[in-house]
């Protein structure tokens, strides 16, 4: 399995471990909100029996006791109507200044019944057992439980913003350390390849007094030139390139041509520019890099046998590359993870080859780079975009 599945593996597990948190969290709060709402109607039930004792209330009643539990609701709203929805009695409602109240409580009386939030009360005089005209007590849930019911959720939204945040900090930390890595690993590079190079440029010069007419060291300084082309490269790698305005299409010919040299006779090669100059700011040196590589990668796809086709062409205020083969195909969910580190279908290589060009066009051309269009079997084309020079 390689690396980017086991990423992916582990970020699902961290999301599905993080949806159950959540939903057991919301869980425990409905059921701490039902027991409590189970209970603040258990209260109004009392409260209710306690009204209905005060109205029954002789002479001789001691209202101590009533009156302790009726003033005792101090957070639930209550609102108490005849059988003709006439408001007799509130508590701890809340009235809208320069409004109706009368008609405010109606309303909101109406809704704590739609609701199912009201309770029937028979009442019987008490001299003679008359049944007379019910009263409904209407109520809602305090304040104090609305609050607790909405609180998970403005928690959970509290704590995904803070999951977010520290995930963006922590790709924007692990980027940074890796443009860390990518830089003292290319500069490195450049440093190391420097030695051989000169000493092998010593070496052709001793070849060349000892053996001025060896057919083979013109071909032996070409591989040395490359060689410091490289070293070259790696050590632009980090640092601010110089851009200049070059000729694009001689450019990406210079490439094809060296690619060309090296490749089998059963890869073919073919260039489309327009009849005008392109003229685009950028460092060639690099710009080269990017080109090979994706050549270098559809030769691999064609298994050394196809056709690769690079069309220049003008988009709008940008100059478009499509690089074109005849290979194997990407699927399209990888097409994003072809420019992410260390992902490679090739049983060799470090798969840094599309990330490092990516960084390159990206970040130091200021351009975009990209899969246009693929179907495994089918072949696949890059895009580069460039702005053009004005």
């Amino acid at each position: 399995m390689q690396w980017t599945d086991r990423s992916k593996l582990v970020k699902s597990t961290l999301v599905v471990a993080a949806g159950l948190i959540a939903a057991i969290s919301l869980m425990v709060s409905r059921t701490l909100v039902r027991d409590l709402s189970v209970e603040e109607r258990n209260k109004m039930e009392v409260w209710a029996e306690a009204m209905r004792a005060l109205i029954r209330a002789d002479g001789t009643t001691d209202l101590s006791l009533v009156l302790k539990v009726i003033n005792g609701n101090n957070s639930i709203p209550v609102i108490v109507l005849s059988e003709s929805g006439e408001v007799m009695e509130t508590r701890n409602i809340s009235i809208r200044e320069k409004s109706d109240s009368l008609v405010e409580v109606k309303e909101m009386a109406a809704r704590m019944r739609q609701a199912g939030n009201y309770m029937r009360m028979e009442l019987l005089s008490g001299e003679d057992g008359v049944k007379e005209p019910p009263i409904y007590i209407c109520y809602e849930e305090s304040l104090m439980l609305q609050r607790l019911a909405a609180w998970p959720y403005v928690q959970l939204g509290i704590v995904g913003l803070f999951i977010v945040v520290a995930v963006f900090a922590l790709l924007a930390s692990k980027r940074a350390e890796q443009n860390r890595v990518w830089v003292g690993l290319s500069r490195e590079t450049a440093h190391q390849l420097g030695t051989p190079i000169s000493s092998l440029m010593a070496w052709i010069e001793v070849l060349r007094e000892n053996y001025p007419d060896d057919v083979l060291l013109p071909e032996m300084e070409k591989d040395i030139c490359r060689l410091r082309l490289i070293a070259e490269r790696f050590s632009k790698i980090g640092s601010a390139p110089g851009l200049k305005e070059e000729n694009l299409c001689e450019v990406i010919s210079h490439v094809v041509e060296y690619i060309a040299r090296r490749a089998s006779d059963k890869v073919y090669m073919t260039c489309s520019f327009p009849d005008d100059v392109v003229r685009v700011r950028m460092s060639a040196p690099l710009f080269e890099w990017v080109v090979e590589n994706l050549c270098k990668n559809a030769i691999d796809a064609m298994s050394g046998q196809g056709s690769i086709n690079i069309y220049v062409y003008s988009s709008g205020n940008k100059i478009a590359i499509d690089i074109s083969d005849t290979g194997k195909g990407i699927s399209k969910k990888d097409f994003r993870n072809v420019f992410r580190p260390g992902y490679t279908t090739k049983k060799r290589g470090w798969g840094l080859g599309l990330s490092l060009a990516k960084r390159i066009i990206e970040e130091y051309h200021g351009g975009e780079i990209y899969v246009k269009r693929s179907e495994p079997g089918a072949g696949t084309t890059f895009c580069i975009e460039l702005s053009k020079t004005r």
